[in-house]
Order: structure tokens, then sequence, then C-alpha cells
């Protein structure tokens, strides 16, 4: 029997938890079974653009209107019907909300294989790769809870710095950033906290202020309806994790030289929009596996895994500081507790230090 967590596709505050028995595997499947993953506002995120980024193709619910969102996380083989891969391996990778999925390998090799079902054949590659954890260089067995929250969006966030850079910022002095206390916001501050000569303003509600302030990874924070505190004229660029339409627009209206619009998230879902009709440039959705594949081009793929290796490895180490962590794990170890992690955050209502690991089961 597994256990599903399904959301409204129209409404991802709305979930609901549902069970069904496991199918037999047909010859070359294996069934994983899901232990642990995360869930940020990264997947509401997933949620809120699941039609247009094509998030609810990955794991199709059989249930019309309702979705099944991806999420990053652990599993183990629990069956398998493929010869290279065997029962008891661990495997990091893109999972369903829910206690099992089962895989098609395909493209193996030592370090791990792809998923070959067929409706994910047109999906971005980055995401239908799953990884042996006996040959990745990013695992580490005590700290898996962080590697499922934060390492898919530290990716994001090492590679917008890297973007930002790559444009030469163009041409601003200040980035802001929306959603500051998110955990995208706050890794792309800490990367562009290495670049000379860039201000960085976190924006947040104000409650979260606090919070954003005692990270240090930003030069200034201000609450969303404080914004006009800034000198208008200053070149600047938005880095937009809320995705709140309204707020852009408030943006664009009182930053008179905004150099560029970096749309990259959702965490407002319910005050989500479209950008047209704006004053200055229109904003351009960010798209990670874009630069990456940039990046392995310019430099190689064993040279932008190590660099991106090391800008992980000094993230991790600084969230999880013993003395001032920036991340608390939070473990919903059952089905009804992982339901309501999903609402809250859903809701845009976990604290800003709250990690949630799930493990579905029952």
């Amino acid at each position: 029997m597994a256990t599903t967590l399904l959301v409204r596709k129209d409404r991802p505050s709305q979930a609901r938890l549902a069970s069904a028995d496991d199918d037999s595997l047909a010859p070359g499947q294996v069934r994983v079974r899901v232990e642990r993953f995360a869930l940020t506002a990264n997947n509401v995120t997933y949620a809120a653009f699941g039609d247009a980024m094509q998030y609810w193709r990955f794991f199709p619910s059989a249930e019309e209107g309702w979705g099944i969102v991806p999420v990053w996380g652990f599993g183990e083989v629990v069956q398998s019907g493929h010869p290279g891969v065997a029962v008891g391996e661990r495997l990091w990778g893109y999972w369903p909300m829910a206690g099992s999925a089962v895989l098609q390998p395909c493209k193996l090799s030592p370090e791990g294989f792809a998923d070959g079902a067929p409706h994910r054949a047109e999906l971005h590659p980055v995401y239908n790769f799953y990884t042996r954890c006996n040959a990745d260089p990013f695992y580490t067995a005590d700290s898996e809870d962080l590697q499922a929250l934060l390492r898919p969006l530290f990716t994001t966030s090492w590679l917008i710095d890297d973007f930002l850079a790559d444009q030469q910022f163009f041409g601003a002095r200040r980035v802001l950033l929306s959603s500051a206390s998110s955990k995208t916001a706050y890794g792309t501050a800490f990367q562009l906290r290495q670049r000379e000569g860039i201000e960085l303003v976190g924006l947040t509600s104000a409650a979260n202020r606090a919070f954003c302030e005692a990270l240090g990874c930003y030069d200034r924070v201000l609450a969303y309806e404080d914004l006009a505190q800034l000198d208008s004229d200053v070149p600047c660029v938005y880095v937009d994790f809320a995705g709140n339409a309204r707020f852009r627009r408030t943006v664009h209206t009182q930053m008179t030289d905004l150099r560029y619009d970096c749309a990259v998230g959702g965490t407002h879902v319910a005050e989500l929009g479209g950008g047209a009709d704006l004053p200055g440039p229109r904003p351009t959705l960010f798209f990670a596996p874009a630069q990456a594949r940039k990046r392995q081009q310019d430099w190689g793929a064993g040279e932008f895994g190590r660099r991106l290796l090391a800008g992980w490895q000094a993230f991790r180490d600084r969230v999880g500081d013993p003395a001032a962590p920036w991340l608390r794990v939070r473990t919903a170890a059952s089905a009804d507790a992982a339901l309501q992690a999903w609402q809250q955050l859903a809701a845009g209502g976990a604290a800003p230090d709250a990690g949630h690991i799930v493990a579905l089961r029952g």
C-alpha cells in the first residue's frame, strides 16, 4: 500500500492524502521506497508553476484536477527488475510526494542512472537523473537532511549568482531580493556576498525582518512596505523569489534605473501574476538548467562540478553551524504530519528557520 499526497492544481493550499496498492513491476523497472524528502517554498513554486513549467508531468496523477508535486530527497531500492540496479541501493533525486516510486532505469553509469519512463522523455534531464549515494561527492550520511532541504535550492542560488556575475550585473550596483527569508534567496545572497561592489538588499515581511538581518548576508533588510526608503535612481537588479505581481509593479514603478528583473519563484502563491505592461525591463524567468549547461560548456563538466561542490560545502557548513544554525530541521514522520506541513507551507505560514523533512509512511 502506497500513500501519496495530492495537491489541487489550481489551488495548491488544498491537499489531501490518497492510498493505493502497489502495482506490479514490469521488466526493467525498480521500486524505490522514498525514505525522506524536503518540503520547502521551492515545492510550492513547483505547484504554482506546475502547468507552465511542466512540473505536473513528472509524476502524473490519475485524478483530474489533482497533481503530485515533485520533491528532492533520498530513497532506497526495495525491488529490482533491472540487473544494473541492486536492492538496497540508496539514491538521491527527484521523487513524488509519496511513499514509493517506480523507475525505469536507463543510461546507467557508476554514478547513477536516468528514469527512462516514456512520459519523462521530453522533460529536462537534470530532473530525471538519480545519483547513487555511494558515488556522490556531495553526499555525507550525517548531512542528509540539509542536502534534501538545501542542495537543489543552493544549486539554483549558485547559478543565479553566476548568471548575474556573467552578465556583469547588467551594469547595476544593487541587487534587490524578494522573499529574503526563503532558502533560495539567502543562498543567493550568501554567494553574492562574495562579489565586490554590489549592495544586497533583502525584502521581506515585517515579521521575518529580524531573521533576515541575523543571517548577516544582506547589507540591508527592508519590509516590503518600506521599499521607498531606498534611493530610486541607483542602478539595480531585482531577483524575484516571491512572484508577487503587485509588489513587482511597485519595484518597477519606484526603481527608476531597474536594469533587469530576474523571475525565480512564487512563494507568494495568493499574489502571483504576470509581468505585462510594466515600466522598465520585462521580467525574465530564470531557468537554472540553462545556466548550468552554459557553464559546463564554458568550463567542462569536471570543473563545473568542482566549483559547485566547493560552494555547496561552504554553504552547508554555515547553515548547519551548531553555534548559530540558520536552519532547524523538523521531521514529519507520518502522512498526516506531512499533509499539515504542506498546508502550512502553501499558506505561507512556516517559520523562516524551519526545515521540513518528511517520511511519508502510512
